[in-house]
């Protein structure tokens, strides 16, 4: 940079430098700084290296100059490099004017000369023109002569064309005077007769689904309704007797109108086509069929399917209703419709395939199962939540000498009592495992202040400090596997025993997970004496109930850190006051 500011500034980039000039034709050789903005002569570019920083060179590149002019150059410099610049500016407009008015003349020519051969120039365009407009023509010519031979070649492929048009022109015209003669002839009118009697059929089939939905919403509302103090609503067998009453009436109805329908047409119902086909696919098959299998599908939805985000839960009440209605169906119902059915719609021996009752029969004994298997889960859950949060909350380190039953205890026993009202409104008893001596004697008074026999003592009131470890290892080995969820059978005891199991095995779950004090232990040792009591008799085995409290009884004694257990004169005598 510093040297080129120097040649910038020096002889060099002064214009009274310059020196010379060529010969009689008054023209100057360009020098000093007119001569940089020319550039170097080819010699010189060729010998001198590019330089992106040399401001007079081809190479200058203004962005690399400035960057190094700012990172290397000091103000003073700069200012210099400035003013030298602005020197150069006015010597190059000086020697510009000086090269205008010594070539003056040559420029005034040049102008004549460039004048001419624009003259010329047009002359020659216009030439040119008129040899293109001659080839335009000449290629004009040839595309006419090719279009014609096309043309003709074309019009040969139309006159074909138009011969196929009117062939086939021809055969339309005959078409509507032989569908006019077909229209006339029975299967044309036995295919009419078809379509309005199979549009008619789907839409019984609709009104079938809408009318038992209504009556669905009907049961829920009755069983939601409020009861005033001392008026009894519908109980349970009401609403399920009205609820099947109203839909079979229905679908006997429908099929009373189906057959009107399609008896308007004499000729039709009298072709072997509806006595198999229409009878068989559109009535039995497609509606018959149908809307029992839609009945039982939407039945088991109440189970299967997951409730919509705010929608209401299906009441306990009406999974049960439901489950009884299917299983209903599958005793007797569903082969009584499919009877009258066929005597109604009698179908051909050779004719399409049907779906058998059985297959039917057991699709709604499904749906009943797991409507029953749901509504134990329902309310196993509603009592098994009591008893979480009872013992959840509870301080079972802290908590004092047990003098009375919990009341969460009380209402367990009270919920099953209103649930086994309930089941045995719509289900047979069911048998029971025969009960011992002991069992019998407690029978008599579910509610009163009888004792208990000493029989389960062992469980609860061991007479002496145990070693809890030793009795769970002994209990384990003795008991026997209770499966807790598993189906249930369409009898009350068997629904009972499987909503007590649920209720007591999360009791025991939640009875692991605390650590209990000795006042705790016997809590829990009044608590599920009063539940001994009172619960068996539900249960089709009372070896279920015995085992499970056996079981809570054992993991308390297991938590507990002073395992010291109450009395049992003690404990009944709590459990009678209960």
């Amino acid at each position: 940079v510093a040297a080129g500011s120097a040649a910038g500034s020096g002889a060099a980039g002064s214009p009274e430098a310059a020196g010379g000039s060529t010969g009689g034709g008054g023209w100057r050789r360009p020098h000093g700084p007119l001569q940089r903005y020319y550039g170097p002569s080819g010699a010189e570019a060729a010998e001198a290296p590019p330089d992106p920083t040399d401001i007079n060179g081809p190479h200058f590149d203004p962005e690399v100059f400035m960057n190094k002019v700012r990172s290397e150059c000091p103000l003073g410099q700069l200012l210099a490099r400035e003013a030298a610049l602005g020197r150069e500016i006015r010597a190059l407009d000086s020697d510009m004017q000086t090269l205008l008015y010594e070539n003056y003349n040559k420029f005034i020519s040049a102008t004549d000369t460039i004048r001419k051969m624009k003259v010329d120039f047009r002359h020659m365009e216009a030439e040119m023109d008129d040899l293109a407009a001659n080839m335009a023509a000449i290629s004009a010519s040839s595309a006419r002569v090719s279009a014609a031979l096309q043309d003709r070649h074309r019009r040969g492929a139309q006159l074909a064309g138009v011969q196929a048009l009117l062939r086939k022109l021809q055969a339309l015209v005959e078409v509507p005077g032989r569908l006019r003669r077909w229209a006339g002839t029975e299967p044309a009118r036995a295919l009419r007769c078809h379509a309005r009697a199979r549009a008619r059929v789907d839409r019984y089939l609709r009104a079938l689904q809408t009318f038992f939905l209504g009556c669905l919403g009907d049961v829920r509302q009755a069983l939601a309704a409020p009861r005033p103090p001392g008026k009894e609503g519908p109980g349970l067998p009401d609403l399920l007797a009205t609820l099947a009453a109203s839909v079979l009436g229905q679908l006997k109805a429908v099929l009373a109108y189906v057959q009107l329908f399609t008896a308007r047409d004499v000729a039709f119902a009298s072709l072997p086509y509806f006595k198999g086909e229409f009878c068989v696919t559109a009535v039995r098959e497609g509606l018959v069929v149908a809307f029992v299998r839609w009945l039982c599908r939407t039945a088991r939805g109440f189970a299967d399917g997951p409730a919509e985000r705010g929608a209401p839960a299906a009441p306990p009440a009406l999974l049960l209703l439901l489950a009884r209605l299917c299983l209903d169906y599958e005793n007797s119902t569903i082969s009584y419709i499919l009877t009258l059915t066929d005597e109604q719609f009698p179908p051909q021996d050779s004719g399409p395939a049907v779906t058998p009752g059985p297959a039917l029969c057991a699709e709604a004994r499904a749906a009943a199962q797991r409507l029953l298997d749901h509504y134990v889960q329902v309310q196993g859950a509603a009592v098994a939540q009591m008893l979480r949060k009872s013992v959840e909350t509870r301080d079972w380190l802290g908590t004092v000498e047990p003098r009375n039953v919990r009341a969460v205890m009380k209402r367990v026993v009270e919920d099953i009592t209103a649930i086994d009202i309930q089941v045995g409104q719509l289900f047979e008893e069911g048998v029971r495992r025969a009960q011992s001596s002991d069992s019998s004697r407690r029978a008599f008074s579910v509610y009163s202040s009888s004792r208990a026999p000493g029989r389960y003592a062992p469980s609860y009131t061991p007479s002496a400090p145990m070693d809890t470890h030793l009795l769970s290892n002994i209990q384990k080995l003795f008991s026997e596997r209770i499966d807790i969820f598993s189906p249930v059978e369409f009898n009350k005891v068997s629904v009972l025993t499987g909503i007590i199991k649920i209720s007591l095995k999360t009791l025991l779950e939640c009875v692991r997970l605390r650590t209990l004090g000795r006042f705790g232990l016997q809590q829990v040792q009044v608590d599920g004496h009063y539940l001994q009591l009172y619960l068996w008799r539900f249960a089709s085995d009372e070896r279920v109930v015995q085992g499970l409290l056996d079981e809570v009884a054992a993991s308390a004694a297991h938590r507990c850190l002073d395992p010291v257990p109450m009395e049992h004169s003690v404990v009944e005598l709590i459990c009678e006051r209960g």
